[in-house]
């Protein structure tokens, strides 16, 4: 990724970009092979079990049901990217001059030259107003404000490292045990890398009591030196309330089986409660509680609030066509005849001839879609955009009645988070909002509508 954003050389770019993009495929390590037969095994097991196709198997346990209700989906976000990106294409064609024919692997350096020309400003410009501490200080109390929660340090539980701290959390009004949160936020030789929240005991039914949660959220931060503290980028402290709103859902879950508590919901209904928090980290009122200078103390000067809001859409429609593409791909896997497909390459390449907007110039995406292959995404990957206009919607409904307004945060926290997946989702979205997720929240949240 880097790579394709800074190297100048255009053609160490092409052949990383030919290479990344044929990857298991046409050598030793072909995937092709492997991907026919699964999807023929796929579709085997779901006609002996009654279903049309793997994705009508797939989407019986999923909040969107059906492959229609998905294609539908995809389709709508299809016709709604297709035009964005293709200015955001042209776009990039004539900042990059006429003597340019822009190819695939110059989109990534070029739109990272443009974004740095439009908006005059890098991720590097956030780290000296996003100190750990305060942010985590901060970002509790966010979730104190909107939901009634105090943190407070608790030393007395055994940590696995001692850079882990633990903490109790209380319910603010009346002061009852919520549970208990442990956060392990640097990396350290052994550690995995990325950013997640686990449980340790869900909240429920546990040897014929019903016992609050352990929760842990795990990230990889920069440690602090001697002479400097851990200083957070921005899309680190989108990390941090993202690993948080899925901790907030396991933490305040009210329900009687611990199968059914916190994020045991739906497959594409359980990144609601961590997206939706990623919204605050754009709003000033929610910035002005954390962000301010690590030496000085000043608060995060406004015209850097404003570029960061402004950039946030920038090549909105490429990147959202892509996932939509690759949604509609997987769809069309897992819903086609495994008898009429005989090549990978060519099969993808129907799929995808009237959405992408350049041709193949290298092996299929298919060969390397560990996602929908190996992941467990099958029939899928449209949750990822399917929980983006859930989030979108629900935060909506903050910007109509106030960031912090409780009767708002009350009725998302006591029937959307609370409930866990005791309730099928769409019942517990539609007692909240009083009505279906709006697909068009997300269209008008990316300044397409």
């Amino acid at each position: 990724g880097p790579f394709m954003q800074f190297a100048d050389k255009r053609d160490l770019r092409e052949r990383m970009w030919r290479a990344f993009s044929s990857r298991a495929y046409g050598d030793a390590f072909d995937n092709c092979d492997n991907i026919l037969k699964i999807v023929r095994l796929k579709d085997e097991r779901a006609k002996l079990l009654g279903y049309d196709n793997h994705a009508a198997y797939v989407l019986e346990e999923r909040m969107a049901q059906t492959p229609e209700t998905v294609i539908a989906f995809l389709d709508n976000l299809r016709k709604s990217y297709r035009p964005e990106a293709e200015k955001d294409l042209a776009r990039l064609k004539d900042f990059a001059g006429g003597d340019i024919d822009l190819m695939p692997w110059d989109v990534g350096y070029y739109a990272e030259k443009l974004k740095q020309e439009l908006f005059q400003f890098s991720s590097e410009d956030f780290r000296p107003y996003l100190q750990l501490d305060k942010v985590l200080d901060g970002c509790f109390e966010h979730f104190s404000k909107l939901f009634g929660l105090a943190f407070t340090p608790n030393s007395a539980y055994p940590v696995w490292h001692k850079d882990v701290k633990s903490f109790d959390v209380h319910d603010n009004n009346s002061g009852a045990f919520i549970g208990t949160l442990f956060a392990d936020f640097h990396p350290r030789t052994g550690k995995k890398s990325g950013a997640w929240k686990t449980s340790y005991r869900n909240q429920g039914l546990f040897q014929g009591k019903n016992e609050r949660p352990i929760i842990a959220i795990v990230c990889n931060f920069t440690k602090p030196t001697a002479d400097k503290p851990s200083l957070l980028t921005h899309d680190e402290v989108e990390t941090l309330f993202h690993e948080m709103g899925h901790a907030t859902h396991a933490l305040v879950s009210d329900v009687t089986y611990r199968s059914l508590s916190g994020t045991n919901v739906k497959w594409d209904f359980v990144e609601l409660p961590s997206q939706v928090q990623e919204n605050w980290c754009f709003e000033r009122e929610t910035l002005d509680m954390f962000a301010s200078h690590y030496e000085t103390g000043a608060k995060i000067p406004e015209t850097l609030i404003t570029k960061l809001r402004a950039a946030k859409n920038f090549m909105g429609g490429w990147g959202g066509l892509r996932q939509a593409s690759l949604g509609i791909l997987d769809m069309s896997w897992h819903m086609a005849d495994p008898a009429n497909i005989s090549d990978v390459a060519s099969f993808e390449d129907m799929v995808l001839r009237d959405i992408s907007l350049f041709p193949r110039y290298a092996g299929p995406s298919s060969a390397s879609f560990s996602h929908i292959f190996a992941g467990g995404y099958s029939a899928g990957y449209y949750s990822y955009k399917w929980a983006e206009v859930l989030d979108a919607d629900t935060f909506e409904a903050f910007l109509e009645n106030g960031l912090y307004d409780q009767a708002t945060a009350n009725a998302y926290k006591n029937k959307v988070l609370a409930r866990g997946g005791s309730e099928p989702p769409q019942v517990l979205y539609r007692n909240f909002r009083g009505r279906d997720a709006d697909p068009n929240a997300l269209l008008r949240r990316e300044g397409l509508l």
